[in-house]
């Protein structure tokens, strides 16, 4: 799809603004409970192992058929703001819904969805191209012009560039700038190649516009070598006619969280877990964080069979791919008499990768130095004690901030959470815990198109599912251990000063532990 000009805005069809909705509907998973709160039916406090004990593997893979199905809609991905990333929360809130267990709302927000690719031939030549962030769309055939130094001011574009494709050499500016001066100078399309010999790598434009320096033009990136290569092509005097075709959407898409609180227990100590329910543009996302919102989403629907203590509050965040966006936005958005009321935050991130490690987050930093809220620490102590009852060996990763618990640490609110691994390596000795394969990466399908229900580890997901249900249990019944004296006044969330692109680095990353 080719989007060019203006940002347009989708609307997200079927979802309810951001208000609490009054559940209605009858049986269904997790018994059909419901009626106002003085005829709950009588039941047993929740208990760890019972609660474990209604997990089974079949269901969580009965999600993942489910997920794999809504991508289809989309080509493939769950990204935010497509039809199905859209249906995935309208079929967690359907669940949800049927239970009558749960106070569930959708949070609804617009934010700037800007994805592309670019592709870049000269004299029939095609060469390894990439997009830059916020690029427009279009399709340009024209010779090439080598613009001057490294095209930074107006006068390093002659006038010959106009409806022509502007060859730029990296360095001294941003990105951005040059393009909308190319823009400026009437350029039809610009190719910016590396000031090194290897490729540009990721880059952005920095900003959706540049109107005080001109209009963006369609863009791409190509190495040093071979753009040192056509700039010597043309001013040996040989004409060079380029193809620049950039495919890119850069628009407002409305997307929700799904937010679904049990109607029993102490609102005053609210327990609350989560995941992201969205993928990246490149596949569906089943193992990032398909596995992580399925597994407390069959929790969710088990639980009705228990009471409470306190109250747990399931949330399923979106966008989080592009940086925290909806976790952040909830906790921004949470009033502070409200952020007193939770109790602590649980995560739950990729927790059924195909070379599995079993991690738990850092909380209280002696592995990593960083070191969470206050509870943080009995967070950590209250998954490590799991696996060891489940003979389980189990690993620290780095307490970072990079995934939807980010927002809560910054608040004050103690988290904690599992992550089984992604782009980096398994050494040696961790492949002797676990059983996996030692130099290759915990999920070889990160942030790839293969993140479909083939990569999951079927074992370590029911293993981590049943870790996630022990911790809900725990704190369900008890958040003995989680400091409960008033919060000092939050600073503010490191996330919301980012730019758009500095967030979309935040999303689904962890340091682990080398062994």
């Amino acid at each position: 799809m080719k989007v060019q000009g203006t940002c347009l805005l989708l609307t997200l069809a079927g979802l309810a603004s951001a208000q609490d909705v009054a559940i209605a509907g009858g049986g269904g998973y997790g018994g059909g409970h419901g009626g106002d709160h003085g005829h709950w039916p009588r039941r047993p406090l929740v208990e760890s192992s019972r609660l474990q004990r209604t997990l089974s593997s079949r269901n969580l893979m009965k999600h993942a058929k489910k997920f794999v199905k809504f991508s289809e809609l989309s080509n493939g991905t769950r990204a935010f703001g497509t039809k199905a990333h859209n249906a995935s929360i309208a079929y967690i809130k359907d669940l949800l819904d049927k239970t009558r267990y749960y106070d569930t709302e959708y949070q609804t927000f617009p934010y700037l969805f800007s994805e592309g690719s670019a592709t870049f031939a000269a004299n029939g030549t095609a060469y390894d191209t990439a997009w830059f962030t916020y690029g427009p769309a279009g399709d340009v055939t024209a010779p090439i012009v080598v613009v001057a130094n490294v095209g930074c001011e107006t006068a390093d574009y002659p006038a010959e560039v106009a409806g022509k494709i502007a060859l730029i050499k990296r360095g001294s500016c941003e990105f951005g700038r040059k393009v909308a001066l190319a823009g400026a100078s009437k350029a039809a399309g610009a190719i910016i190649y590396n000031n090194a010999d290897g490729p540009v790598g990721g880059g952005t434009l920095g900003a959706i516009s540049r109107p005080d320096v001109g209009p963006y033009i369609p863009i791409g990136s190509i190495t040093g070598l071979d753009g040192a290569a056509l700039v010597a092509t043309i001013t040996a005097g040989s004409e060079v006619v380029g193809t620049l075709k950039v495919d890119a959407i850069n628009e407002d898409r409305f997307t929700s969280n799904v937010i679904a609180t049990t109607k029993l227990g102490d609102k005053e100590n609210i327990v609350v877990a989560g995941g992201h329910t969205d993928s990246v543009p490149a596949g569906a996302g089943i193992n990032d964080d398909g596995s992580g919102v399925m597994g407390i989403l069959e929790i969710a629907l088990q639980l009705p069979e228990f009471s409470v203590t306190n109250a747990v509050r399931f949330a399923f965040w979106t966008a989080e791919e592009y940086g925290l966006v909806g976790s952040e936005h909830y906790v921004t958005n949470l009033p502070e008499e409200e952020r007193q009321k939770i109790a602590l935050y649980l995560n739950f991130d990729m927790i059924a990768s195909p070379n599995a490690g079993y991690f738990i987050y850092d909380g209280d930093g002696s592995a990593f130095n960083l070191t969470g809220p206050a509870g943080s620490e009995h967070i950590e102590k209250t998954f490590e004690d799991f696996f060891v009852g489940a003979k389980v060996k189990s690993a620290p990763t780095e307490f970072s901030g990079r995934s939807d618990y980010g927002p809560f640490l910054d608040v004050g609110i103690p988290a904690g959470g599992l992550f089984t691994g992604a782009e980096d390596k398994m050494t040696e000795e961790e492949a002797q815990w676990w059983g996996g394969e030692a130099g290759v990466a915990y999920d070889k399908c990160y942030h790839q198109a293969c993140d479909g229900i083939d990569n999951l580890n079927t074992k370590a997901w029911i293993v981590n599912t049943k870790a996630a249900a022990h911790s809900i249990a725990t704190y369900a019944r008890s958040v003995a251990g989680i400091p409960r004296g008033p919060r000092p006044q939050a600073e503010g969330l490191r996330v919301a000063s980012m730019t758009h692109d500095q967030r979309r680095h935040q999303g689904c990353g962890h340091e682990v532990l080398a062994a």
